[in-house]
């Protein structure tokens, strides 16, 4: 089995979210929230402001960990990719667009589910409401959801 830590933040503002239009790679053609690799030589945190700056040229204050999510998928039976998404109020500079991502914002009951992960709408809610979870979510071929298990954490 063999993990990769991953980041995700979602920044909120005025009972809006900031998503990212997916250009290229791993998610292409998907609204996101920005994240990515955690390098060896960097936390969790440090890896968070560093794909928010590259994505869309933000750079974050004060974060909240809202979440941690295990994705694994069934052609690569225990690569877990586990996600740690975080909310942020706190931020400075405009979203720009880069060669990875198109930032939008979005009402928070206009959130674009039928255009991104499969597994957004169990979590999303939660978070919305600023409720801490975890879970696992196991996905086929095609991208969607085998199995899950969500849980909100006291």
């Amino acid at each position: 089995m063999s993990v990769k830590l991953m980041t995700l933040c979602i920044v909120c503002k005025d009972k809006k979210v900031l998503l990212g239009m997916k250009k290229r790679g791993f998610g292409v053609g998907r609204w996101n929230g920005f994240g990515g690799k955690v390098q060896e030589d960097e936390t969790i945190e440090e890896s968070l402001r560093r794909e928010m700056e590259e994505e869309c040229g933000l750079k974050l204050g004060d974060l909240e960990e809202l979440g941690v999510l295990e994705f694994e998928f069934a052609k690569k039976p225990g690569d877990i990719l586990e996600v740690h998404i975080f909310k942020s109020i706190d931020f400075s500079g405009e979203p720009t667009e880069s060669e990875e991502m198109k930032p939008e914002w979005f009402d928070e009951d206009k959130v674009p589910f039928e255009k991104m992960w499969s597994d957004d709408p169990y979590w999303f809610p939660l978070f919305l409401a600023g409720k801490k979870f975890k879970g696992h979510f196991l996905f086929d071929d095609n991208d969607q959801i085998l199995e899950k298990n969500i849980e909100v954490i006291k």
